[in-house]
């Protein structure tokens, strides 16, 4: 029989570790916000509520930084600034001390009014033509330049040609110029085509399209059945027919989501204006909302000028609230393929 052996077992060591009453408070209030820490056991889901809070917090900080200007340009816009009352802008927070709601004279939309009937005496002319000008702008090269890189993007993606995927990547590798490097060469252009006193500058360019709107477009285009193109070939549909009838239709949503991006670029195009322009009869609305400040009319009457900036930035606001979902929805879609 084998002899008895002592077996020690040693005791768990039960005793609490000590903590200093500093520790013990941070760990206490920690464990308050759901983390665990060596003194204080968490809950998961004060832990997630606790973030949520966090995150809803700093996302509603970030738009009221982006809201509160407009708020103030708007709210500015209905200030009484006659008479050297330009001081209280630069004092107001939400809203005016006197606005044109207190003064009877020409009603709420003094300043609005005061914009429509003297235009923009510093460059003599009209509210009316500027703003002309302005939709000229936006509209010929933002449609003829939309079909243009549409067209583009059919090619990229849908019909096979030699050097395809080259001469796209040189194409996109050309986004990476940074702009302003190539403003001096455009101005030296264009005043040799004598674009600069007509204005079009700022509009036989957009005519050829954009790089970046052909990509979008592209790639909203693997997202088509290439089936429907050879089904069109077999039936002996070209290919311009077959971009204008089934392309086109399909691929409306990416087209018209681009072309609202490409209007809000035109747009509020002030620095093409600003150097391309010579001619004051072709500024577009940007430009001369920028030459009010300088007018004897609103020196000491600076209301006028932000009513003339609330409504030059109003009709992008509007376009963009009633496409908003069109235009996400199609940027969502640019990256699936067939």
């Amino acid at each position: 029989m084998a002899e008895n052996q002592n077996i020690n077992v040693a005791a768990p060591d039960t005793e609490e570790k000590q903590y200093s009453s500093l520790r013990y408070a941070w760990g206490a209030f920690v464990s308050f916000f759901g983390f665990t820490t060596k003194t204080h056991r968490g809950s998961k889901k004060r832990a997630r509520l606790v973030a949520d809070i966090v995150t809803y917090a700093v996302l509603l900080f970030g738009a009221f930084i982006m809201i509160y200007p407009f708020w103030w340009m708007l709210a500015g816009s209905f200030a009484y600034t006659d008479n050297n009352g330009n001081t209280q802008l630069y004092t107001m927070v939400w809203w005016p001390l006197r606005t044109t709601f207190d003064n009877g004279n020409r009603g709420p939309f003094l300043n609005y009014i005061m914009v429509f009937e003297r235009g923009f005496t510093g460059i003599r002319q009209t509210f009316w033509r500027v703003l002309l000008n302005n939709i000229l702008y936006s509209t010929v090269p933002v449609v003829v330049g939309v079909i243009t890189s549409a067209s583009a993007a059919f090619s990229f993606a849908k019909i096979n040609w030699i050097g395809r995927n080259a001469v796209f990547y040189f194409l996109l590798a050309a986004i990476m110029v940074p702009g302003p490097s190539l403003m001096i060469s455009q101005y030296v252009m264009y005043v040799n085509l004598g674009w600069t006193n007509n204005g079009l500058a700022l509009i036989i360019p957009g005519l050829f399209g954009s790089i970046m709107t052909a990509f979008f477009i592209r790639q909203f285009l693997f997202g088509l059945p290439t089936s429907i193109i050879e089904a069109a070939k077999i039936d002996g549909a070209g290919y311009f027919r077959i971009f204008c009838g089934f392309i086109l239709p399909l691929a409306m949503p990416a087209i018209m989501a681009q072309g609202i991006l490409s209007f809000m670029g035109c747009w509020n195009n002030y620095m093409g204006s600003f150097l391309f322009v010579r001619n004051t009869q072709w500024y577009n609305l940007p430009h001369a909302v920028s030459t009010m400040e300088s007018q004897s009319t609103f020196a000491s009457n600076f209301a006028p000028v932000i009513a003339a900036s609330v409504i030059c930035v109003l009709p992008v606001m509007i376009l963009f609230g009633c496409f908003q979902k069109l235009i996400i929805g199609s940027l969502m879609l640019t990256g699936s393929k067939e």
